[in-house]
């Protein structure tokens, strides 16, 4: 089961049971605070990990930070899992939970979501001197795939016929036959493929076309529309000014794109 959709019997129960619904406070409260709390992953690159210096970075983070910036207030980065990161929400632990939330509608009955704010996808990999821009460029190269994962499938119905699929039991088997040169390209997960290229420099690995493309959105308690509106504002305003795009394309290796609302 993949992180996105992974969610323990404690979260589960959690979910079923909402709290009561509490007045519309949460906005007031943080610009009366000067501080707002922000749930982040730190074991998900390139989302959100530890880096070098010990400190949170990743395109979740660096997001948590740009909308403490625009409200003008201070930030509290505050770690969590996929299992207790709706659950924090829940219980008001975090104002809200930027940590590769996919929108579904189990999750909307017991949260609520702001606009997309990055993708989240499967994609093709190679190095940067390998000219690939589209399937049709695979023609005779060879690909590592995980056998049976959602690139594998999306990969198999626009690879060409003389695409070399080889299909590996898992990620870890996958990245080291790339890592390795037993493939000249990976079709992964950009969380997979941001690990793999943070530990792997020297391979000069890049995005290079994507497979299956689905949104992340930040959520917020159910019924705190005064905030879900504010952040939905910033949102808009970084999307009209690039700052999505530029985030999109220094963490995950390309814009943000046409993100839905």
């Amino acid at each position: 089961m993949d992180r996105r959709s992974l969610i323990t019997a404690a979260g589960t129960l959690l979910l079923a049971v909402a709290l009561p619904a509490a007045a519309q406070s949460a906005l007031d409260d943080v610009m009366a605070k000067k501080l707002i709390t922000i749930a982040i992953p730190t074991d998900f690159p390139p989302y959100g990990f530890v880096g070098n210096d010990l400190k949170p970075q990743g395109l979740d983070v660096e997001m948590a930070g740009y909308i403490a910036n625009k409200l003008g207030v201070k930030l509290e980065l505050v770690p969590v899992t996929s299992a207790n990161r709706i659950p924090y929400l829940q219980t008001r632990k975090a104002d809200l939970v930027i940590s590769t939330l996919g929108k579904n509608p189990e999750r909307e009955k017991v949260i609520d979501f702001s606009a997309a704010y990055s993708p989240f996808f499967q994609a093709v990999f190679a190095p940067k001197a390998s000219v690939i821009k589209a399937a049709g460029d695979l023609a005779g190269k060879s690909v590592g795939v995980t056998r049976g994962a959602m690139e594998d499938m999306e990969l198999s119905k626009i690879a060409p016929a003389s695409a070399d699929i080889k299909r590996f039991e898992d990620n870890n088997a996958t990245v080291a036959a790339f890592v390795s040169g037993q493939v000249q390209a990976i079709a992964t997960g950009a969380s997979v493929a941001g690990n793999m290229m943070a530990r792997n420099p020297n391979l000069g690995a890049e995005y290079k076309f994507v497979l299956k493309d689905s949104p992340n959105f930040i959520g917020i308690a159910k019924g705190e529309d005064k905030l879900r509106a504010k952040v939905n504002e910033i949102i808009a305003g970084a999307k009209a000014a690039g700052d999505l795009d530029a985030m999109a394309k220094r963490w995950l290796g390309r814009p943000a794109g046409d993100l839905p609302l």
